[in-house]
């Protein structure tokens, strides 16, 4: 996630039905060519007249944005954390995925939540929590310890501080498809198809980052 403007739409890391039955293809199709491409177009749109801005990663522009004037912030903030959102979502989940997580992230969940159980229902209150449209987030503090947070529409969670492991998209568009307004339905799907493994590695990757 280090590319630079101009961004293009990279392939999801699996077939567009890879996901079934839990996510169906045709809400992939939509939700990654139509939905994730509309935040990259907008988004190359509000950087073309800003050179300053262009050799910035999405992380480097959406820390940015706030520092920037409203007419530009905005746009640049919003799309690029639309951007963003979206591709860690997708890279987040797999065919192949494990019931539940392993190694050093189960051991914090465990820590945090009192076992993987408990945290997959505060996930899920979280996740239904969020009105209108927005993310839930399993994240890392500054000192490596384990929140759940949401964030609106396409805010993140490197505003406030905190390093994303894994998310999970609940706007309408992830979902209404298949589940209609049975959001708790679909949360229960993508609980099946989470990379753990991939989860991990982000986790991993906040902690070396984290302070003693």
């Amino acid at each position: 996630m280090t590319d630079h403007y101009p961004f293009v739409n990279t392939p999801l890391p699996y077939a567009y039905d890879a996901l079934e039955p839990h996510i169906d293809t045709k809400t992939m199709h939509l939700h990654h060519d139509r939905h994730l491409q509309g935040y990259i177009d907008n988004l190359n749109a509000a950087l073309q007249d800003q050179p300053g801005l262009q050799s910035l990663s999405l992380e480097g522009l959406i820390c940015s944005a706030g520092r920037l004037p409203a007419a530009v912030g905005t746009p640049v903030s919003r799309n690029a954390g639309g951007v963003y959102n979206h591709r860690f979502f997708f890279d987040g989940m797999t065919p192949e995925a494990a019931a539940e997580p392993a190694g050093a992230l189960a051991d914090a969940i465990n820590r945090a939540f009192g076992g993987f159980d408990a945290f997959a229902d505060a996930f899920k209150i979280a996740a239904l929590s969020v009105f209108g449209s927005g993310y839930a987030w399993l994240v890392a503090d500054r000192s490596g310890r384990l929140r759940i947070v949401t964030s609106a529409n396409q805010e993140t969670p490197l505003t406030m501080g905190f390093c994303p492991v894994m998310n999970l998209d609940v706007w309408e568009h992830a979902y209404y498809l298949k589940h209609y307004n049975k959001r708790g339905d679909y949360v229960g799907d993508w609980f099946r198809v989470v990379d753990w493994k991939k989860a991990e590695e982000r986790y991993v990757e906040c902690l070396r980052c984290a302070r003693p």
